[in-house]
């Protein structure tokens, strides 16, 4: 059975993307290419860098590829929809939202979308959820699910 090995995010600034995922997440890069082979070229023309976040057993593969911007929320295109992460509990959800609010607030980084997270909601199952935006404008989910390991 195959497991999860990484999340790929292109983005059009590199410097930008990997001081928030650094900051936001608390991850470090754990190498770096800008060398690719041919078939790499091929299905990413303009292809210029690729850095490797870890952050726990999580992995982001950041690369940086001059192109079009992120679609506007709402707007319907065919894409991984979102990336959901689970916390171990509400607190930690909120404090996870409370971080990125944090640091969207220091003005420091360039958001594609400027929208601030939604609120932190609860479900009739007593699951709870919030989605906000990274820099590129890609959305994560951020949940707690009582009684659930992660």
């Amino acid at each position: 059975m195959p497991v999860f090995h990484h999340v790929g995010v292109q983005t059009d600034d590199l410097a930008n993307s990997l001081a928030w995922y650094r900051d936001f997440f608390g991850g470090a890069a754990s190498w770096t290419l800008d060398t690719f082979s041919d078939l790499t070229r091929s299905r990413l023309p303009g292809i210029e860098r690729l850095v490797e976040i870890v952050i726990g057993d999580l992995r982001i593969h950041l690369f940086q590829r001059r192109g079009r911007k992120a679609n506007a929320p709402g707007e319907s295109a065919t894409q991984f929809q979102h990336v959901c992460l689970a916390t171990s509990s509400s607190e930690e959800l909120r404090e996870w939202r409370e971080r990125w609010t944090t640091l969207y607030a220091g003005g420091r980084y360039r958001f594609a979308v400027p929208n601030q997270p939604t609120d932190v909601v609860t479900d009739p199952d007593g699951s709870q959820s919030f989605y906000a935006y990274d820099v590129n404008g890609l959305e994560f989910e951020f949940t707690y699910l009582p009684g659930a390991s992660r």
